[in-house]
């Protein structure tokens, strides 16, 4: 058979994309994945991280390796995942700190709305409102009646200016017509250390972090954020079902990647997250620590990211907080 100088080109050009072809449709993951984290090493949201990531590893047949980047309010691991390829390989894993940022920062080096794929969440972390020991009151609804009879009497602590500690009692002041001063610290050991000593008259933190000084009564629960309440404290009710129906903000966690990350990749990821959180051993132990380890679809997580990004920038506003 003769073969046109036509042909060989042309038969050329199809060998020389053969090998491009199968890099294309290459399994994945093909190398480690790099799960970026905007917090320290040994912190809450780390141990969670850490954890499902390994149980995922296992699933996806490759490691998850945790990289601490934190600083800047989470913007330093956010602009890395955003600038990062789109392959799979690199992910982040962040908290309602993501939705927040958008809200307090003019300048980023990313843009949450367009640069991030929506993977799945992983875990829901309920925050509660307690009250000091030498405040004379026992549940919400007292504590709204001593708010309204004392406006900017009492003063609460957050930890630093718009973090969720201090944008939820933002919201509920906002919402209730109340008045009370911010004292903001630089994490969450100060701000107990005075609120238990007096210094401070309510304060908002996760559960899981604040359940020991519940438990051994050095300040008293009187509200949950989240949808339900929780087995923990079942004799503390939500703002949902008291004083704000409809409010529920719950701390979260959850796994995004790169804008334009394919399809599958996104499936497959969000298939390993339901395996690891669906794991009893894992489930068991950060139900007892207050985390609900919980997964969802990548639409259902799209959703919760942009209705809370709305709504912590009414927060923001709430709060007389300046964009830096």
């Amino acid at each position: 058979m003769k073969f046109s100088r036509r042909h060989a080109i042309a038969t050329l050009g199809v060998l020389a994309a053969a090998p491009l072809a199968r890099a294309n449709n290459a399994p994945w993951p093909a190398k480690p994945i790099r799960l970026v984290l905007p917090y320290a090493v040994g912190g809450p949201t780390d141990a969670v991280a850490r954890a499902l990531g390994t149980r995922m590893s296992q699933e996806l047949g490759q490691q998850i390796v945790a990289d601490n980047r934190d600083g800047a309010s989470g913007n330093i691991a956010c602009g890395i995942v955003a600038n990062a390829a789109p392959d799979g390989h690199t992910a982040l894993y962040h908290s309602s700190g993501f939705t927040i940022s958008p809200a307090l920062y003019k300048n980023r080096p990313y843009d949450p709305t367009k640069d991030f794929t929506a993977v799945g969440l992983t875990s829901i972390v309920p925050t509660v409102i307690m009250v000091n020991k030498q405040l004379q009151v026992s549940n919400i609804q007292e504590f709204v009646a001593y708010l309204k009879a004392h406006p900017g009497d009492l003063s609460f602590g957050t930890v630093g200016v718009g973090n969720m500690t201090h944008l939820v009692i933002a919201l509920l002041l906002q919402r209730l017509g109340l008045k009370a001063i911010a004292i903001p610290y630089k994490g969450t050991g100060p701000a107990m250390a005075d609120f238990i000593s007096g210094r401070l008259s309510f304060m908002l933190d996760a559960i899981s972090t604040s359940l020991p000084y519940i438990k051994d009564g050095h300040v008293n629960a009187i509200a949950l954020t989240s949808e339900q309440r929780s087995p923990l404290l079942p004799q503390v009710p939500t703002l949902n079902e008291s004083v704000m129906p409809g409010f529920i903000a719950p701390s979260w966690q959850g796994i995004m990647l790169p804008a334009k990350a394919p399809a599958e990749v996104v499936r497959r990821f969000n298939e390993a997250i339901a395996v690891a959180v669906r794991d009893p051993e894992l489930r068991n132990r950060f139900a007892a620590q207050g985390v609900q380890l919980e997964g969802s679809t990548p639409e259902q997580f799209a959703d919760r990211i942009r209705i809370e990004t709305a709504r912590w920038a009414e927060a923001v506003q709430a709060a007389g907080i300046e964009p830096q």
